[in-house]
C-alpha cells in the first residue's frame, strides 16, 4: 500500500477508492470531448452533467463530483483551475435567461469545494487559489431589486456586483455569499455565516451578517 496511506486503512477500502479513480479518469478521458479546453488527468464521477461544453475550461487533475451540473451558457464562460474539485451534488450554474446572459465562474488552483455547494454566477464569481469549502455553501452573485412597491418584484429587474474570495480561504459549512461580497486573502469564514460586505486580508468572519471576529495573527 502507498506509505503515505495510514495503516488503518483497510486495502479493500484501499482498492475500491484506487477503483474509483480509475473509472473517474476513463469517463473524463470519453466525455471531454467538446469542452474547449481540458488538461491532463480529468475525473469525473457517475451523473455529471455538463451543459455548453464550448464554454467551460477545466485545469489538470480537476475532479468533478457524483451527479454534479456545470452549465456553462454565459458571457465568460465556466474555468476550473488545476488540482480543484467540486464535490458531489453540486450545481455550477450562471445563467438562468435567454435573453440576458450572465457572466460567468471562475475557481482558481488547489481549491475544493463539498457536497451541495451553490455557485450562481450571474453577476461573476472569482474564487482564488487554496480555497477550501465545507458542504451546502452558496453563492448568489446577483440580486432582485424591490424599492418600487408599485411593481411585482419579479418585474423590476436585477443588481450585478459580483463576487470575489482571495486565496488561502476556508470556508465554513452553510456560508451564504451575496452579490456584492469580497472575501480578502488568508481568512475564515465561519460556519452558516452569511456575507454580504467586503472584508480584507487576514481576518475571521462570521454572524448574519458577516462582521470581523478578530484578525489572524502573522
Amino acid at each position: 500500500m502507498n506509505p503515505s496511506i495510514a495503516d488503518e486503512i483497510p486495502l479493500s477500502y484501499y482498492c475500491r477508492i484506487r477503483g474509483g479513480n480509475i473509472v473517474a479518469r476513463l469517463r473524463g478521458i470519453i466525455r471531454k470531448v467538446g469542452i474547449k479546453k481540458v488538461g491532463a488527468k480529468l475525473k469525473l464521477e457517475r451523473s455529471v452533467i455538463l451543459r455548453v461544453k464550448k464554454q467551460i475550461i477545466l485545469g489538470s487533475n480537476v475532479r468533478i463530483g457524483k451527479a454534479v451540473e456545470v452549465n456553462a451558457l454565459s458571457l465568460k464562460g465556466v474555468h476550473i483551475g488545476n488540482n480543484s474539485s467540486i464535490t458531489a451534488y453540486s450545481t455550477v450554474k450562471v445563467s438562468w435567461s435567454l435573453s440576458d446572459l450572465g457572466l460567468g465562474i471562475w475557481i482558481g488552483e488547489n481549491s475544493s469545494f463539498g457536497e451541495y455547494t451553490f455557485f450562481g454566477g450571474a453577476g461573476g464569481i472569482h474564487l482564488g487559489n487554496d480555497v477550501i469549502s465545507g458542504q451546502y455553501v452558496r453563492f448568489h452573485s446577483e440580486n432582485h431589486n424591490f424599492k418600487d412597491s408599485s411593481r411585482l418584484i419579479r418585474q423590476q429587474g436585477v443588481t450585478r456586483k459580483g463576487i470575489t474570495i482571495g486565496n488561502d480561504v476556508w470556508i465554513g459549512a452553510g456560508s451564504v455569499f451575496l452579490d456584492g461580497s469580497e472575501v480578502g486573502n488568508h481568512c475564515v469564514v465561519a460556519a452558516n455565516s452569511v456575507v454580504t460586505s467586503i472584508f480584507p486580508d487576514g481576518v475571521i468572519i462570521g454572524g448574519c451578517p458577516a462582521k470581523v471576529i478578530k484578525k489572524i495573527k502573522k
